[in-house]
């Protein structure tokens, strides 16, 4: 059986039942024919591991099972294999989602390499280190989870008009964070007076923006006001397909788990939300900095 690409390995450890144990069978995944575990650890399967390489698969208790059987010709009930697999640690989660485009090899560079020379660059120029990102909002994608009965489906009123908006945030490690709120779409225009905006901000203090390779950032227009003003402003791409590289990423995640739990119903109380979102955690430095703090950025914890 070709197992998933090992970029994410889940080891499950092996354990024995008392009745293989003594008989000195080494088994990676026991069969109780009641369905209930009852590890024993032996001296010889304590140290060691199977590795399930489970990334690229949505992974149930029944695949878990039919796997388990296949290749160690054991047999698990639906309800065997989660108390395993439960006992081993793992839990049932909503996975994250990578591209399939993605590039290891280029985000490996980009931690290891590339962003801390950026870091050693900041340092002796006495520059800032921002992490941007732009967001659109509409009504039709504010959806979460709620309470209730059983076999009866929750019902949760909202606007059936369509309208949206955008938004682009910027945060630094320190826990600084500047923002725009606008009805328009994300162009050339809304983004180099965002950039206007940091630099004024940041009063002198050059800006080393991280982002991402949006049209936007990189179209020819932008391309030339950016070697206009070198010395203020620099921008700096992250790897393609990355975005759990880029701390600004769980802002827009935050932003819409809150919007989630709003009735919106016009585009003047969405942006109303979407603001008071942002400047309630623009005085949040320490809620800033957690946003750097993640397993995906915690490397950012060098600058």
């Amino acid at each position: 059986m070709k197992l998933a690409p090992p970029s994410i390995t889940l080891s499950i450890r092996m354990y024995l039942p008392a009745r293989r144990a003594n008989a000195g069978t080494d088994q990676t995944l026991a069969f109780k024919s009641s369905g209930k575990v009852h590890p024993s650890r032996s001296s010889t399967s304590s140290d060691h591991c199977s590795q399930l390489e489970l990334d690229g698969k949505l992974w149930t208790r029944r695949k878990v099972a039919a796997l388990a059987r296949r290749l160690f010709g054991v047999s698990y009930t639906e309800r065997g294999m989660g108390k395993l697999l439960r006992r081993i640690g793992l839990s049932f989660q909503r996975p994250d989602r990578r591209a399939i485009e993605a590039n290891p090899e280029a985000m490996t560079e980009w931690v290891e390499r590339t962003y801390p020379a950026l870091v050693e660059r900041a340092e002796s120029e006495g520059a800032v280190i921002l992490f941007a990102d732009q967001v659109g909002v509409r009504p039709d994608h504010l959806s979460g989870s709620t309470w209730g009965r059983v076999g009866q489906t929750p019902a949760v009123a909202r606007t059936g008009k369509r309208f949206s908006l955008n938004a682009m945030s910027a945060i630094s490690p320190r826990g600084d964070m500047r923002f725009t709120v606008f009805a328009g779409r994300f162009d050339t225009t809304e983004f180099l007076t965002f950039c206007k905006r940091l630099i004024a901000g940041y009063n002198g203090t050059k800006i080393f923006l991280v982002l991402d390779g949006h049209p936007v950032h990189r179209s020819k227009a932008t391309k030339v006001w950016m070697a206009e003003h070198a010395e203020q402003i620099e921008l700096h791409h992250l790897p393609p397909y990355a975005p759990h590289l880029n701390p600004d990423e769980l802002v827009n995640a935050d932003l819409k788990r809150v919007l989630a739990d709003k009735t919106i119903t016009g585009r003047d109380q969405m942006e109303l939300a979407v603001r008071s979102f942002f400047r309630r955690v623009q005085k949040l430095p320490g809620q800033v900095r957690g946003y750097f703090e993640a397993p995906h950025t915690i490397y950012t914890s060098t600058n």
